[in-house]
């Protein structure tokens, strides 16, 4: 007896664009230096040409009692909005409000300036290759994150001045398992080399963008095959005012904690 069998491809349809979908991404923190508004229009998903950039929207973020309000404008040399008033920053405790007006929409987001956890330190010490694990320098964490609740984080490294940002590289982490794991020293899940700078970047966020890069990461790990789920955007925190345009993005206000180490060789 014979048995044969064979496979058959099938290809899910996907959804097209009906329309121009703005893509808003929004960042408000106590760093200048990451503050800024994009503006782009949504592309579909095999879609792999340059991003559409909107340089004409009305772009504000103020206190959400109205006592301040900070216009942004948009700037070429980095492709985003960026507050008109040198040096504007979040206050810690603050909540804000972020609007973007393009064509005859008004779109609006809201957020706290939740307070940083606490870092004390950063180690390093030289392993030898273990299972999963490279040869190299890996680098502890340790501080104390003493909220009972609002407890979503999100950690970027940069290596050398190169942000890691591989779809491995989102850490993402909140109260699920306990916090008390940042005390007795946190590993990165890296292996630098001697001479290495690694830069640190601890932020604290608000929950409905912390669900969004969380939902970001699962789109990351679907491959399309027969068990991964369809493909969808991460759930967005703008809304429309007038609840008839379609919007995608997020807008996230937070505190950012930053940190250096540069890792010496153990024989210096």
């Amino acid at each position: 007896m014979i048995i044969s069998s064979c496979q058959e491809e099938v290809n899910l349809p996907l959804g097209t664009l009906k329309g121009e979908i703005p893509v808003i991404e929004g960042v408000w923190t106590d760093n200048n230096f990451y503050n800024e508004v994009k503006v782009t229009l949504a592309k579909n998903y095999l879609d792999t040409s340059e991003n559409v950039i909107i340089k004409d929207a009305m772009v504000s973020i103020s206190t959400t009692d109205g006592s301040t309000v900070l216009p942004f404008r948009y700037y070429e040399e980095s492709g985003s909005y960026r507050a008109q008033r040198s040096g504007a920053v979040g206050v810690i405790g603050e909540s804000y409000q972020l609007n973007v007006q393009w064509e005859d929409y008004e779109f609006q987001s809201e957020g706290t300036l939740l307070p940083p956890p606490i870092v004390d330190s950063l180690t390093y010490k030289y392993e030898e290759e273990r299972l999963f694990r490279d040869e190299g320098y890996y680098i502890k964490v340790y501080g104390k994150i003493p909220y009972e609740e609002n407890n979503y984080y999100r950690i970027r490294v940069i290596e050398n001045d190169t942000l890691k940002d591989r779809r491995s590289d989102y850490m993402l982490f909140d109260d699920t398992f306990g916090l008390r794991f940042f005390e007795n020293g946190l590993e990165l899940d890296y292996a630098f080399d001697a001479k290495d700078t690694v830069q640190l970047e601890l932020y604290r966020m608000n929950k409905k963008p912390y669900d969004y890069f969380v939902q970001l990461v699962n789109l990351f790990y679907s491959d399309g095959g027969l068990f991964s789920p369809p493909p969808q955007n991460p759930e967005t925190n703008i809304q429309d005012l007038n609840g008839n345009k379609e919007v995608l993005g997020y807008f996230s206000v937070m505190s950012v904690l930053r940190e250096k180490v540069i890792i010496k060789p153990e024989e210096d």
